[in-house]
């Protein structure tokens, strides 16, 4: 299990704090569902920073490859992440629903114990597709050598020959 790294965001920013690491997949509860093997991590950058509009954001960087279900053939989807995201720190819900009306601006509400790890966590979830598949003709569903095709004998080339046989057991 990693160590929980819990901020007070809008004195990371102030203090222009830095901090990076890597998180392994299994540590990561709310994406398992999502993935086909929980094997390997994700590394993580974050930064806090004072925008051009002089406003408190957390800058976030995730990268990692992730081995997901594919939603088609439930077989193994590699996903490359490399997530760069801006975070704009709101410190009063009121700020943070004025922000929200922006769709060019991704804005959280500052509390004062953030668990980074979550954070992390929130983002590779919010970049990840709703129905994650391979492209179409890729799944193993959809190869031909995945089937082998079985001997019919004569007398089942009729598919209401089993019946006809069935009919005779029973009288």
């Amino acid at each position: 299990m990693s160590v929980r790294f819990v901020i007070d965001p809008l004195d990371f920013v102030r203090k222009a704090g830095k901090h990076h690491g890597k998180i392994p997949l299994a540590d990561l509860a709310r994406i398992q569902d999502f993935l086909y093997e929980n094997k390997g991590e994700v590394v993580y950058r974050i930064n806090g920073i004072i925008d051009r509009e002089n406003k408190p954001c957390l800058h976030v960087q995730v990268e990692g490859e992730l081995h997901l279900c594919c939603q088609r053939c439930l077989g193994s989807l590699p996903y490359t992440l490399d997530i760069k995201t801006s975070l704009l720190l709101a410190e009063t819900e009121s700020e943070l629903i004025q922000t929200d009306a922006d769709d060019t601006v991704d804005a959280i509400l500052a509390t004062v114990d953030m668990d980074v790890l979550d954070l992390i966590e929130d983002e590779i979830i919010l970049s990840l597709s709703i129905s994650s598949r391979h492209n179409e003709g890729e799944c193993e569903i959809h190869k031909p050598e995945s089937y082998k095709p079985t001997e019919i004998s004569s007398s089942d080339k009729n598919p209401f020959a089993v019946l006809k046989t069935l009919k005779k057991t029973q009288h």
